[in-house]
């Protein structure tokens, strides 16, 4: 079934190849890693117990750091690395964890997954949301290494894309070792995969803990003190925002001006795209809709810029690992990739800032979370251009109501926080399970 799995994978490689070529050459997208992909990695240690994390893009790569911490805290002696797909992906896990402890993703070719396994030496291997492959889940099972998905996520329609595989995908979920899945709903999906009841866990989403509940973001006044920004007036922050969407800000940006008493000071917008390789783009709309762009990488921390002046400005965060810094200075926030049918972004981390939150109609990867924020009276749900700019008038023009919304995201988050001790707890069980785990590694490394 292996070579089957190969001939598929390499059928699709062939058709997806111009798209490849085309992202690498002209947008510049996961040009580096390819041997890391193809299996040329070091060989690490055999002696340690080792677990392998993956994580497939920037969003599953911050679910991490605190599982990573605690893991540490409660198996010292075991080794821990990681695994990314994206470019933003691994240049985060990079500056998370070190170079040294992070890698490309292999591709799920039975050679290429021989070799990483024979390299890498895991004694259990933790997928992040999802990312189930065949040829790494039947050799790992094959070997013994089990695998587990943490803070997993399944949606009805992936269900049924599964689904057409049949047998073959039915023989990957029944071999997954655990799943901690992010509501009963997800679960249950899982165990319609094929996955044992016994194995399928619901702890709710590590997101919950990695929101951390403060007031302050360290190195923010530095930043408003870059960029000019006078944190008495009102300012909207737009996160994680993605294609086509920033034109329908930039519109309700326009309509909230517009409708702005002349007696207060205007809002000032900033808008920060989740992808680096967009900020040029995005730059340059903003200056074609009539607006003055100030670029964050333009202006260095440790110098005092002037006030923005009285033209119309949007400020483009086009830096990475900034935008809770943006968001510790909001007055509202929008969260980006939610407008447009993108599946949104992670709003647990803005609600744990106590900022007053509006998402766009489009929040299917969050879905639960933003349900759970509508219930609790914590979020505003908006599904255009001129909803959009109401919305945040009416929070900016009412902030004992702004203050109420965000007290109660606040709320919903800490009631919500545990599931990283739960995984951890279970992980740390898998791995004790594990023959030669705490004194010589016996598992069956051979291809």
């Amino acid at each position: 079934m292996r070579w089957f799995a190969d001939f598929l994978y390499l059928f699709v490689g062939l058709l997806y190849l111009p798209v490849a070529v085309y992202n690498a050459l002209l947008l510049g997208k996961n040009r580096h890693g390819w041997r890391e992909r193809f299996g040329s990695l070091r060989q690490r240690d055999s002696s340690q117990p080792r677990i392998w994390i993956h994580a497939v893009s920037l969003g599953e790569i911050n679910c991490t750091p605190l599982l990573v911490k605690k893991l540490r805290h409660k198996l010292p002696d075991v080794d821990i690395v990681i695994s990314t797909t994206t470019d933003t992906g691994f240049a985060r896990a990079v500056q998370l964890f070190g170079q040294d402890a992070v890698f490309r993703f292999p591709l799920d070719f039975s050679l290429t997954i021989s070799k990483v396994l024979r390299r890498i030496r895991p004694s259990l291997i933790v997928l992040v949301e999802l990312e189930v492959w065949y040829n790494l889940v039947h050799q790992a099972h094959r070997r013994g290494i089990p695998i587990a998905i943490v803070n997993g996520r399944l949606t009805q329609r992936s269900v049924k894309r599964l689904g057409w595989l049949g047998a073959i995908g039915r023989s990957m979920f029944a071999r997954l070792s655990w799943v901690g899945a992010q509501d009963e709903a997800i679960a249950e999906r899982f165990r319609s995969l094929g996955t044992p009841s016994e194995c399928v866990e619901m702890t709710s989403s590590l997101k919950w803990d990695t929101a951390t509940v403060s007031d302050v973001v360290e190195r923010a006044n530095e930043l408003a003190l870059a960029l000019g920004i006078d944190q008495s007036k009102p300012l909207w922050v737009c996160g994680s925002t993605g294609p086509a969407e920033e034109a329908i800000i930039l519109e309700a940006h326009k309509k909230l001006l517009a409708s702005w008493s002349s007696s207060q000071a205007s809002p000032t917008l900033v808008i920060v795209p989740r992808k680096p390789e967009r900020f040029d783009d995005v730059a340059k709309l903003i200056r074609n809709e009539g607006f003055k762009c100030i670029r964050r990488s333009q202006r260095a921390d440790g110098c005092q810029a002037n006030g923005l002046d009285d033209s119309p400005t949007v400020i483009l965060g086009d830096t990475m690992g900034e935008l809770r810094k943006f968001y510790s200075l909001a007055s509202v926030v929008f969260v980006g990739r939610s407008l447009v049918p993108m599946g949104g972004s992670d709003p647990m981390e803005v609600a744990a800032m106590g900022k007053p939150m509006i998402v766009g109609p489009h929040m299917g990867n969050f879905a639960l979370p933003v349900a759970t924020f509508e219930r609790a009276r914590a979020v505003l749900v908006v599904k255009s251009a001129e909803l959009l700019a109401e919305g945040v008038k009416q929070l900016l023009s009412h902030p004992d109501e702004a203050q109420v919304l965000a007290q109660n995201a606040r709320k919903v988050v800490q009631e919500n926080q545990g599931a990283t001790d739960v995984t951890v707890e279970k992980l740390a069980t898998l791995l004790s399970g594990v023959e030669g785990v705490g004194s010589r590694q016996r598992l069956h490394y051979d291809p």
